[in-house]
């Protein structure tokens, strides 16, 4: 029951370090490469028309892919970017010229040289096209916070971003305003890593609860990163990536003991969303 649970949840909702693995993947295979044709099979995920669209981006090549939370910023050369999200679920994948493509995908951008990439989403996503003067604008991705990956996220900077704000430090986390790209299924092991019960105060962390939380947030996902993501996401090979239920600390693991006191996790209601907790680690 945990394993399929956890399949369904996981899948349907890719988060920083999914994305991250796939910018980078794109950057080396994709950057420099131009755009001969693009295939669109669902208007609902565009902002601008198809025609307008394809007129836009055939010629244009491909400067480079980064990412900002659940984010893909593939930059167009010149003076253009496309936004990519994959909303609640999907892939994007990479192919050549030799290789057969998902029969359901909603879009296809294809290179000179006949590779490419194809997006399908599960249930909704986006390709917005934006004129680079336009970006800051773009009202999506306009309000974004810092990414907890970027190098502005200092101890520093996350203490002043903290500040002694009254709101609960799991709704601080998710509020994608604040910090982005974390989600319901990191947030679990990041709280536990940090001995924060979810509903605590931000008001209330001591100096060493705040380092602590910080570390919690880059180790967790550093961690995702390094080994490719969560096993039921694909990259832009369409790999799997290595980090699996069972190397979850607390998350999605109620009943199971605490790895730090044998406790058992309990599963709670915070707002919202469902917590996995420690109720001796985690004390509130």
């Amino acid at each position: 029951m945990l394993f399929r649970y956890c399949r369904w949840l996981v899948r349907n909702m890719p988060e920083l370090p999914e994305i991250a693995v796939i910018a980078q993947q794109m950057n080396k295979e994709i950057s420099g490469k131009r755009i001969a044709d693009i295939e669109v099979r669902q208007p609902k995920i565009l902002n601008v028309p198809i025609s307008e669209l394809a007129e836009t981006v055939k010629g244009r090549t491909v400067g480079f892919v980064s990412s900002k939370g659940k984010w893909l910023f593939m930059r167009l050369d010149p003076a253009y970017f496309m936004l990519i999200n994959l909303g609640m679920g999907g892939d994007i994948l990479f192919f050549t010229s030799d290789k057969a493509l998902p029969e359901k995908r909603q879009f296809k951008l294809v290179f000179l040289d006949n590779t490419g990439f194809t997006i399908t989403f599960w249930w909704f996503g986006y390709v917005h096209l934006v004129p680079e003067r336009d970006l800051g604008g773009h009202s999506m991705t306009a309000m974004l916070g810092v990414s907890p990956i970027h190098e502005d996220f200092t101890l520093e900077n996350f203490r002043k971003l903290l500040g002694k704000r009254k709101t609960g430090v799991k709704s601080f986390l998710l509020d994608q305003k604040n910090i982005v790209g974390i989600g319901n299924v990191y947030v679990q092991d990041m709280l536990f890593k940090a001995r924060l019960h979810p509903n605590r105060k931000i008001s209330t962390l001591s100096a060493k609860e705040t380092a602590d939380l910080y570390s919690a947030v880059k180790d967790v996902l550093n961690l995702s990163i390094q080994l490719g993501g969560l096993a039921y996401e694909k990259d832009f090979y369409g790999r799997k990536g290595g980090l699996t239920v069972d190397m979850f600390l607390v998350g999605y693991r109620e009943g199971k003991p605490c790895p730090i006191c044998s406790t058992k996790i309990e599963k709670i209601k915070t707002g919202s969303t469902s917590s996995f907790i420690c109720p001796k680690c985690q004390t509130l």
